[in-house]
């Protein structure tokens, strides 16, 4: 989830991008784009007793929310120097508010996106880089996460500091396996073993054509990249591991997109047309017999009395790869050398110990650091996403490539829409689109 590349037009780049954010309101750092490298927010500004003040701008309206507010009120208690104010809201309300702030220049001190749209707006100069934070050994960033910290690089610089480091799950429901006559302690392990359930967990009760509850909530705009990931099940992706050429149009990636797009457009394994938070909602109404999901959504399925299993996703037949998203937290490229040095204070201690047992016991998410794995009591979640198998597997979709974020928006999620609703074969559709995101990557 990226965007553009090069340096020799970064202005009309940056109208691109201001154009395919309003066309397309998403849970999405493009929404984000404008905001973070522009405006002075808040860190100019002191409070009464003398404390800078730093706006940090995020999306966290789920159920991980009121634990990302608990790790900034400790840190606003433990220290009399800097005041982190948070401002959460929906994505795209967010959006909204970053036009705004562009063009008053009062926009962040801090933004959280996914780490994979960073190297977007690090293109168009937006973030500053970051590598100095990690250079200070007395951040401890050592005890990160590796592919955490990896996450934001571009072009040889990091753009980012780690707020969250989260695999995806295959959640399933334990009574709607029970009702369709399959065994609720063995959900499918395989492609293969999934499709044949879609006939016994996709039912229509009532004989309309339309099933009443479906075999999967699966997305396909406005979400989690899940999707997309299902290419590298069969060998196949988005583009190389260069970020240079483009694979939608690779057998191996036609091969998973036609296996899909018939599971869903054919055996209606999973509604058409479903955003994320539709994929969510038809889950936690028991509508949905499986999603595949972050660690956020754990509190939100156990408050609505779900009776679900928590396993790695189905294995396709060329890779068990599992997709992993993180979160970072960003500077405005024109920050002052204080709001810097504030937000640094408060990164090292979002990921010290402290920090991230707060959050993980709070939140669901696996820490940043694992050495604090054995303090992490209050949820079992964290150890379930962290776990050595799922880790090993895990994989950040397209890192580093900055044209990501239009090939995701403009050309695959519209190519994807239109073979689930049969404008042509998937080979056709993504071929046409494969020389789409070859000239993105070329811009």
């Amino acid at each position: 989830m990226k965007t553009q590349q090069g340096h020799s037009s970064a202005g009309s780049r940056r109208t691109r991008v201001m154009i395919a954010a309003t066309a397309t309101v998403v849970l999405s750092g493009m929404v984000l784009s404008g905001c973070a490298g522009q405006g002075s927010g808040g860190g100019d500004e002191k409070s009464s007793d003398g404390k800078i003040v730093l706006d940090f701008w995020n999306g966290f309206t789920g159920p991980d929310g009121p634990a990302l507010q608990q790790v900034v009120d400790d840190f606003n208690a433990s220290q009399d120097e800097v005041e982190v104010k948070t401002n959460i809201m929906p994505w795209d309300t967010l959006y909204q508010k970053v036009l705004t702030s562009v063009a008053g220049s009062n926009g962040p001190d801090i933004i959280a996106m996914s780490a994979s749209r960073i190297p977007q707006f690090a293109d168009e100069g937006m973030f500053m880089p970051v590598d100095d934070y990690y250079d200070d050994a007395e951040n401890d960033s050592e005890a990160l996460t590796t592919a955490a910290v990896e996450a934001s690089m571009y072009d040889g610089k990091n753009y980012g500091v780690p707020v969250n480091y989260a695999t995806m799950m295959m959640y399933y429901n334990k009574d709607l396996f029970t009702a369709a006559g399959l065994d609720p302690e063995a959900p499918p392990a395989t492609w293969d073993e999934f499709a044949a359930m879609v006939p016994k967990l996709s039912t229509d009760g009532n004989g309309d054509g339309k099933p009443d509850v479906y075999a999967i909530a699966l997305a396909d705009h406005e979400t989690v990249p899940i999707f997309p990931s299902l290419l590298w099940g069969t060998g196949g992706g988005i583009v190389s591991d260069d970020g240079k050429t483009s694979l939608l149009g690779e057998p191996e990636s036609i091969e998973a997109l036609e296996y899909w797009v018939g599971l869903v457009k054919d055996q209606k394994a999973a509604p058409i047309g479903l955003s994320g938070a539709d994929a969510d909602k038809l889950f936690q109404t028991s509508k949905a017999a499986i999603e595949i999901v972050g660690p956020w959504m754990t509190t939100g399925f156990d408050e609505a009395g779900l009776n679900y299993g928590l396993v790695k996703p189905f294995a396709g037949p060329a890779s068990d790869a599992v997709l992993a998203d993180v979160v970072s937290m960003g500077i405005p490229s024109n920050a002052s050398d204080e709001v810097k040095d504030a937000a640094y204070k408060f990164f090292a201690y979002w990921n010290s110990a402290e920090g991230q047992i707060t959050w993980a016991n709070g939140s669901g998410f696996p820490p940043t650091r694992a050495d604090v794995a054995d303090q992490i009591t209050e949820s079992p979640y964290p150890a379930i996403f962290g776990a050595p198998d799922v880790a090993e597997s895990a994989r950040v979709l397209m890192p580093g490539v900055a044209a990501g974020g239009p090939i995701l928006e403009t050309v695959f999620t519209p190519a994807l829409q239109r073979a689930l609703n049969g404008e042509g074969t998937v080979e056709e559709i993504f071929t046409k689109a494969s020389e789409e995101a070859q000239a993105e990557l070329d811009k």
